[in-house]
């Protein structure tokens, strides 16, 4: 049952494991943000450069102040999370030094997912969350797709393909957009919602492009 996979998904994950989760877009693998050990597990997984910032997940946009320096209205979070956008705002100090510690910036997502939300809520502190793939290769919408990952993971939680797995526009992963410049927004990465994202951001916030 449910309860009884978020239950199991959260136990992994205390214990310093890696896991399989499906999100909004592609496969995603989770780990204890303010765990170490964890963390390093999870870029040795993927052979991913040190200096690649890992995001955080989070099961409710209240969450984001306690790691976060929020410098735009509640409300425009709000709108836009939960959803397949990663908000990039300034760290707070509660946030583990080791994620990303050569970065001021950290990227938080709420995935629009009830299952990996659960999990997050399950676990007291935030997780660090990556697409589950090897660093270069195409994102994942199947878990067969991530096979070679499978013996490195303490669990997998197969919750069936996400989106057409024949369409290249789903693999294209949340859509990344840097909020941590007072009144001016910068795509990092245009992703998925990358239209629907700019409008709410001109249109309601008045928000202007920065320099990339």
């Amino acid at each position: 049952g449910w309860r009884e996979a978020v239950a199991a998904t959260a136990r992994a994950l205390l214990a310093g494991g890696l896991v399989a989760v499906p999100t909004d877009t592609v496969y995603g693998v989770a780990c204890l943000a303010q765990d170490t050990g964890a963390v390093q597990s999870i870029y040795r997984l993927k052979g991913r450069d040190g200096g690649k910032p890992l995001a955080i997940c989070l099961g409710d946009v209240d969450r984001i102040h306690s790691y976060c320096q929020v410098n735009v209205p509640d409300e425009l979070l709000r709108d836009l999370l939960p959803g397949p956008v990663t908000l990039v705002l300034k760290r707070s100090e509660e946030l583990n030094k080791d994620l990303n510690p050569f970065t001021s910036l950290v990227g938080v997502r709420i995935p629009d997912h009830p299952f990996v939300r659960d999990v997050a809520r399950a676990c007291s502190g935030p997780l660090a969350l990556t697409s589950a793939n090897v660093s270069s290769r195409a994102s994942t919408l199947t878990v067969s797709e991530f096979q070679d990952l499978w013996p490195q993971l303490s669990l997998i939680i197969d919750g069936g393909p996400i989106g057409d797995v024949q369409s290249p526009e789903c693999r294209l992963g949340s859509t990344v957009v840097d909020l941590s410049v007072p009144g001016k927004f910068t795509i990092i990465r245009p992703g998925c919602a990358l239209t629907s994202t700019v409008e709410i951001l001109r249109q309601k916030y008045g928000l202007v492009p920065g320099s990339s």
